[in-house]
This record gives C-alpha cells, structure tokens and sequence, in this order.
C-alpha cells in the first residue's frame, strides 16, 4: 500500500484512475479546484470501490499554482502516515499529476492561461514534492507533442514537434521534469503520452463531463446521442484514409487508468529512473467508423456533417505501443464497440453529466 497525492484526481482520467487506485489497495490524496470536474465524481468514485474505501480517499479543494494548498496536501500525507505508524516520514510516496488545461482550441485563443496553470503548475509541484522528499511521479502527458508525424504508428522515439500552446506546454513540463532527474539523484518519473481517452467506467456511474461545448469527438458524439446537440462536425472527408475521415488511436478510459497503475508500480519497484511511454491501442479508428459504432451501441442514427479540414489536425495519428509493452506488461484489452457500449451507459444516465 502507498500513500498517493493524486492532482487533478475528480477529472475525467483521474477519477477513473483514482477507482483503480483503490481497488488497488492504495491511499489517496486528492488535489483539485474542480475548474473541470465536480466533487460528484469522487462520491461515486469511493461508492464503486466498495465498503471502507471513502476512509482511504482524502478530498482537498485546491489548486496546484498555490504552495499553501500543495503543503495542505502533503500535510494529509503525513497525517494518514502517522495514523499507519509508517517509516516514511514524507507522507506521499508518489503523485500522479492530472491537473491541467487540455482543449488545443482553447490554448490559441487563451495561451498564457495554459502556461501559467500547466507549466507553472506543475513546477510548484515539483518544488513541492522536493521540499517533502518526494520524488515519484507519473505524469499526464499527451500525444499532441508529436505534431505531425512522420511515421505512423508513432514510437517514443518520434520528434517532439507541438504545433499548439497545449502541446508546448506538454513539452515543456517534460524538459523540466528531464532538468529536474538530471539534477539530484533520487527522482523516479514516467511521462504518459495519451493519445484519446475514450468510454466510461462500465457501471454508467463515472465518465466525461467536459464544461461547455466538447473539445473531443467521442463526447461529442455522446451529446448528440442524446439530445443535447443537434450533429456532429466531422472535420475533413478528403483525408488520404480508408473512408476520407481523419483516424485516431482510441483507448478505453479504464485501459489508461490500469496503465497509470502499472507505471507506478515499475516506479516504485526501481531505482531512479525516467520513461516516456506511449499509452495507446496501436489500431486506429478513422471518425465515420466510430460514429457508427456510437450508433450500434445506442441504437439510433447520429446526424453528422462533413465540413473542411480543421486547423492543426493530421490524417492519421497512431501509437506504437510496444515499449509501454515491454516496461509495464501493459497493454488494451478493450475494443472500439466496448468504449462505445460503455460511453453510451454513462451519458444515457446522466445526460446533463455531474449535474
């Protein structure tokens, strides 16, 4: 068992992840300002872990650009430490960092938004943890930073070459975390590359609940399905793909939460170390087929418009996600019809989401 500092933890990846966590057996410390998530999502989440598991799950309403509210949360640490008369004086033995901004359309209009709370964030967690002697970390990362890709499917190995404010604050949280294990000894760090988490727990009772007009394809989809939108853009029908439609590696949301277990587990089993890992299916869905399977799994027609091309997007992006593979023993194991069949159970019981 270890005492985990969760930032970002009600959010869409980190609730489902914080599920896994407990199931797990782990202690939990929860950061979160709820900017895009609701305190709901860890009432249900402590709910679906079973009797007892709320007494391992510790809610603190904070944001990680404040050091009073990072101290707050490694005081909590310390507190569940004292009360298990562990060793570890720290409290934390690791963080998993979600918390952050993550619509590419949003980082162009508002870039210094994006900076301050990604960037600047996670460097006062770094401070943070090294004022608390904590230096492992598994953190969020996104298949954004690769641009435009040479080669498909896409290797860790492949340029680092963003091509929007989000994307470059990805990079730049992965040279600062690259600076900060080169600097003292001791850090233990995974930098997950997602590339398009998808689906819902398959109980219907936690999944995505973006604010305002969703930035993704598959919640789009979602809120079509049920009513709250009227069709679904599909952004480019000329792409040089099987159907015209831009294809995407999609991963089911509990794949991805299994795979941030893995990744810290291999941290905390080793010495220092520092991986970046593609999280990914390594199968590409183009858009058409995923909205027919959303229909298949719903059961009704999704109305959907092709319009041109959207700024910023590529034809094909596709993980090779071998080296996660070979580290982690990990891999997906859930198929396209299982995100859909899951995604339809989640928004169909809640259509207005945590609301």
């Amino acid at each position: 068992m270890a005492r985990l500092l969760i930032t970002g933890g009600a959010g869409f990846i980190g609730s489902h992840t914080c599920l896994v966590l407990l199931e797990a057996g782990h202690e939990l410390v929860v950061l979160d300002n709820y900017a895009n998530s609701s305190p709901e999502a860890l009432r249900r989440v402590a709910e679906l872990a079973g009797p007892g598991a709320a007494n391992h799950l510790h809610v603190i309403e904070g944001d990680i650009r404040q050091p009073g509210d990072l101290e707050r949360a490694f005081t909590a640490g310390r507190a569940i430490t004292a009360s298990a008369q562990s060793a570890n004086a720290a409290g934390i033995d690791a963080v998993i960092h979600f918390a952050g901004l993550k619509a590419v359309g949003e980082s162009v209009a508002e870039p210094l938004r994006y900076w301050d709370v990604n960037v600047t964030g996670s460097r006062q967690l770094l401070a943070a943890m090294a004022a608390n002697g904590c230096r492992t970390l598994v953190f969020s990362s996104s298949a954004t930073l690769y641009g435009y890709p040479d080669t498909v499917p896409i290797p860790e190995s492949a340029p680092v070459c963003p091509i929007n404010p989000y994307g470059h604050s990805k990079a730049a949280v992965e040279r600062m975390l690259a600076d900060v294990a080169a600097s003292e000894p001791g850090w233990r760090i995974a930098s997950l590359r997602y590339f398009n988490p998808v689906g819902a727990h398959p109980s219907g009772r936690i999944g995505e609940d973006p604010n305002g007009i969703p930035n993704n394809l598959f919640p789009f989809i979602s809120q079509v399905a049920v009513g709250r939108r009227e069709q679904v853009q599909v952004f480019g029908g000329d792409w040089p793909t099987a159907d015209g439609s831009g294809v995407r590696d999609y991963i089911h949301v509990m794949d991805l939460a299994e795979g941030h277990l893995a990744a810290l587990e291999v941290l905390l089993a080793g010495e220092d170390q520092q991986l970046t890992l593609n999280l990914g299916s390594g199968q590409g869905h183009s858009v058409l087929e995923v909205i027919r399977a959303f229909e298949a799994a719903c059961g009704q027609r999704i109305p959907y418009v092709i319009t041109s091309r959207r700024s910023g997007d590529a034809a094909s992006t596709v993980a090779d996600p071998g080296h996660a593979k070979s580290l982690l023993s990990w891999q997906t194991s859930r198929t396209l019809q299982e995100m859909c069949r899951d995604g339809w159970a989640w928004q169909s019981a809640n259509p207005d989401g945590y609301r």
